[in-house]
């Protein structure tokens, strides 16, 4: 006779069996907690990796200041009167027409009272913390109002670069074949032209007025060069196993590019970020320095340069030198953020480092509530 097993009330069955997990429904994710864990694989992970490394950290940092500037000059530009004791900071536009921060001086910069030296040097007086040119503009205003261009140009010509670089050579490495040959002809065409002849060219013809035109102008066949890496990567990555056992389960194309290639790329495709975005700040200012771009509209170091070279005689023997280091500070330091935050994105897009980084962030949990729960 077949005996029907039993349960005690501690849900074990008499036979040796338990009916705990045996009996247990699944429960479903509430949109809630699908949210919350993507915000957390998308978002807080890749910034506590990040912000474990100190180039990363470092780049963050001396990025999002300048970020902050740009802000608070757009706030400034938009005449909001409850941040005034902060955007006081912000300075007048430096311009090259009247000067418009002469300190003794009315707006066009005569009248001024007995015994005021418009020139000053760095750190003479704290009202001018950079000091003054000759004409009494304010050299510390004139780093501010110079930032939100520069960025606006910085992002359009990284973006421009990365995504042409990005799509041409994916499509190119995958596909294979006549599209193959086809974009590498056009990319090995776009890295044939001189750059920066090129660009006084474009910039001649277009005559353009918005950074973010510039930007993308600079950036014309910058894209050239990762294009052809990206594309030579992908004729590997393509070959191995998931990304054959992806095409053998039926997977669409734009999805094993997404999921299986790209990650791939992505460390090969910041680096090329930042190396356009410093071509966009090298080729910007050399160009309003020789005078191919002189927009009254555009704030640019490089003008601050151009105009401290050729009126304040600042390369000269005793020139003012100061008035050429100033606007040059910004650029130096702006393109060290940058490469400080491409060097430490690794722990971001190398799979290796951050399941290795992420399998020491779960043990250090374990490890903070292991030690809670033996306190209490």
């Amino acid at each position: 006779m077949k005996v029907k097993p039993t349960e005690d009330d501690d849900g074990v069955r008499t036979d040796g069996g338990s009916t705990m997990f045996g009996d247990a429904e699944p429960t479903d994710v509430g949109p809630g907690q699908q949210l919350k864990e993507v915000l957390y694989e998308g978002v807080v992970a890749p910034f506590k990796i990040a912000w474990s490394d100190w180039r990363t950290k470092t780049g963050i940092i001396i990025l999002g200041t300048f970020v902050i500037i740009s802000l608070l000059v757009a706030l400034h530009q938009e005449g909001y009167e409850w941040l005034n004791a902060v955007l006081n900071l912000v300075g007048s536009p430096w311009e090259l027409t009247e000067p418009t921060s002469a300190f003794g001086c009315n707006d066009a910069g005569t009248n001024c009272d007995a015994g005021f030296e418009r020139s000053r040097k760095p750190f003479e007086n704290w009202e001018t913390p950079l000091g003054t040119d000759s004409d009494g503009r304010d050299l510390t205003s004139s780093v501010i109002w110079g930032t939100p261009n520069m960025l606006q140009m910085i992002l359009a010509g990284g973006v421009f670069s990365m995504a042409m670089a990005t799509i041409v050579g994916t499509v190119a490495g995958y596909k294979g074949g006549t599209t193959n040959t086809v974009l590498m002809t056009l990319t090995d065409i776009a890295m044939s032209i001189p750059g920066l002849p090129l660009v006084v060219v474009l910039v001649a013809i277009v005559d353009p007025e918005s950074s973010y035109l510039i930007g993308i102008l600079i950036t014309i066949n910058v894209w050239a060069g990762l294009a052809r890496t990206i594309q030579a990567q992908v004729l590997s990555i393509r070959e191995h196993s998931y990304v054959e056992a992806s095409r053998t389960m039926g997977v669409g194309t734009l999805k094993i590019i997404q999921k299986d290639v790209l990650p791939n790329l992505m460390p090969y495709i910041m680096v090329n970020f930042v190396y356009a975005a410093r071509r966009v700040i090298y080729d910007s200012v050399a160009l309003f320095f020789l005078g191919f771009l002189a927009i009254e509209s555009i704030s640019n170091w490089g003008l601050m340069m151009q105009w401290a070279y050729i009126n304040e005689g600042a390369l000269t023997q005793n020139g003012p030198r100061y008035l050429i280091i100033v606007p040059m500070v910004p650029i130096v330091v702006i393109s060290l953020g940058l490469i400080l935050l491409s060097q430490g994105t690794d722990r971001l897009f190398n799979p290796r480092v951050r399941t290795r980084h992420e399998g020491e962030t779960i043990e250090e949990d374990e490890i903070d509530t292991d030690a809670q729960t033996a306190m209490v």
